[in-house]
């Protein structure tokens, strides 16, 4: 192999910003060595060497984008070191890790020169190129106004009249660029309905886990009307019987929806313990991809922020994402005064919304899903939830 492509990652990752090369152009690797390590939208992943040899040259720099087949490095004396990885595999008692099948590039995909290939071509004359070079402007940052894609002059000097006034602006790269792209899809596709409505909690006990009983009315609420746990991909709707919540949590970096499994048939401690574990891999950005795939409906508990003291949030109309058709958000719980049988008293609500993808969930199958949630939410923990 002379050539050493970004293998396919998984889960349908089509491309990784390079984050951090542990290798120099003119290193010896051995067999399943770190080259280097990539940010996707999902985790940071260390790529393993998948031959012995000299590193003769690296194809892109940190903060670069590259897509899975494109080159990441070039080894020197190809024939010569592939006697060695021979050699080293017949001599090797131990293997270490086991590499993702890599994807061979030709030379012909690569700009002469060796540098990567853009994903999206500049197409501009070296005049324009030139102005932008003295004016601090990058070209990739700019959609050309002229004839297919060309930029202009025009178009560098309204950019750099923007940086100028409003400071040079910022490439969506890793798990934003990933959110702007879901997101944008999402709002194209889904014909989004939301219901409001709110949950009496006044008979809660100090301390109670607010995200494991929205599971657990979630699950209950699957159950009452299974329309809601479902995929639909345009062609087919699939009703599913294992409830797989996501959860949207917030970071620094973006926001990650890691998938809580079975929900239905686990307790409250293992539901909390899954939660805290799920949480940690996200902040360490150590959670496997796998982790964020498959969630049959998802939950924004937005008001867990507000109790924190670090936000606000009462209502809101969170986002589906398909496959999936149904999004449950919770906010911050409210102290009201309630009125029942006849008495006013002061009490607690925690403010609710579903919203739901209308294509094929009726607004009575969404009103009977709310009804069921709030109902689980108002009753009183057993002895079995913990």
């Amino acid at each position: 192999m002379r050539y050493f492509a970004l293998p396919d990652l998984g889960e349908g990752l089509q491309e990784a910003e390079i984050v951090e090369w542990y290798v120099n152009e003119g290193d010896r690797v051995a067999v399943d060595q770190p080259l280097v390590a990539v940010e996707t939208d999902k985790a940071i992943v260390d790529v393993p060497s998948p031959q012995a040899g000299v590193i003769g040259q690296r194809f892109a720099s940190p903060g670069d984008s590259v897509n899975v087949g494109e080159p990441l490095v070039e080894f020197a004396d190809a024939e010569q070191e592939a006697q060695e990885v021979r050699k080293e595999q017949s001599s090797s008692a131990t293997v270490v890790g086991q590499l993702p099948q890599a994807q061979e590039a030709s030379q012909d995909q690569f700009i002469i020169g060796g540098s990567q290939q853009a994903a999206a071509p500049v197409r501009a004359t070296p005049s324009v190129r030139a102005l932008a070079k003295r004016l601090n402007v990058d070209l990739q940052t700019i959609s050309g106004s002229g004839d297919g894609g060309r930029i202009t002059a025009e178009d560098i000097e309204r950019a750099n009249r923007m940086n100028t006034s409003h400071g040079p602006s910022e490439q969506l790269s890793g798990v934003r660029k990933s959110m702007a792209k879901n997101m944008a899809r999402a709002h194209a596709a889904v014909v989004p309905v939301t219901l409001f409505d709110e949950a009496d909690v006044t008979e809660w006990q100090p301390g109670e886990d607010i995200s494991v009983r929205l599971l657990q009315a979630i699950a209950a609420a699957c159950q009452a009307e299974p329309q809601l746990n479902a995929w639909f991909d345009d062609q087919q709707l699939r009703l599913l019987s294992n409830i797989d919540v996501g959860m949207a949590v917030d970071t620094e970096q973006g926001l990650f929806v890691p998938v809580l499994r079975d929900v239905a048939n686990r307790s409250a401690d293992d539901l909390r313990n899954g939660l805290a574990n799920l949480r940690e891999d996200v902040k360490q950005r150590s959670i496997p991809p796998h982790e964020l795939k498959g969630a049959t409906i998802t939950l924004s508990n937005y008001g867990s922020l507000a109790r924190t003291g670090q936000g606000a949030g009462i209502y809101g109309t969170p986002i589906v994402v398909p496959p999936t058709v149904a999004i449950v958000g919770a906010g911050r719980i409210q102290e009201k005064a309630m009125v029942h049988m006849g008495e006013l008293f002061a009490g607690k609500a925690l403010p609710l919304s579903l919203t739901f993808d209308h294509r094929v969930v009726t607004g009575g199958e969404a009103s009977r899903f709310l009804g069921a949630l709030i109902k689980d939410l108002q009753r009183e923990p057993s002895v079995v939830d913990h």
